[in-house]
């Protein structure tokens, strides 16, 4: 049976940092844009920061869904499920904040993560909902390991190979919402 918490407490925070891979979802405002579902599991790039706060280190990828969404309207779940050992998901419900690498923030968030090539935000999430479920469902899985491809692209890249990525795949979602709208290379936004 579900159930509902206050707060992420030692027990929950536990579970949640143990796990390798976790899923987050986002949507736009407007009913006909795309709902986002994207999952992450780049060690060292996840912590519970105290009982109503999580972040994680954002990595630069194809697209930028979660943070045109955030953008727009801060809606935030983040999903954890146990693949081995005790069955179990944990919910969190919040809203999203984007904390880009050219921020005043960045630095002091970041440090709480591994240093990871390509990074471009700290996402850091207040959350308004926790819950768990039985996770009677969820398929038992072993994990054989992390893919080490997206590190060594972007160190290949360097800083400004990066941003060039970041200005060319990242400014707009796929449903031309505003996400990842500065970098020190960008043209001016008209």
């Amino acid at each position: 049976m579900g159930k509902v918490y206050g707060a992420i407490d030692q027990r929950l925070s536990k579970f949640i940092e143990q796990q390798v891979v976790f899923f987050i979802a986002t949507a736009p405002l407007s009913g006909d844009g795309h709902v986002n579902v994207s999952p992450r599991g780049l060690p060292g790039t996840f912590a519970v920061l105290d009982e109503h706060t999580f972040a994680w280190l954002d990595v630069t990828g194809s697209g930028s869904e979660t943070i045109a969404h955030l953008r727009e309207n801060g809606r935030i779940t983040v999903m954890f499920c146990a693949f081995d050992g005790r069955p179990n998901i944990v919910r969190l419900h919040g809203t999203g904040r984007v904390v880009t690498r050219y921020d005043h923030d960045f630095g002091s968030l970041a440090q709480r993560f591994d240093d990871k090539p390509g990074a471009r935000a700290v996402i850091v999430v207040d959350v308004h909902r926790v819950s768990d479920s039985c996770g009677w469902g969820v398929p038992l899985m072993s994990f054989e390991g992390h893919r080490d491809l997206l590190g060594p692209y972007f160190e290949r890249k360097g800083v400004d190979g990066s941003a060039d990525y970041r200005i060319t795949k990242n400014r707009t979602s796929i449903d031309g919402l505003a996400a990842y709208d500065f970098d020190p290379a960008a043209p001016a936004v008209v």
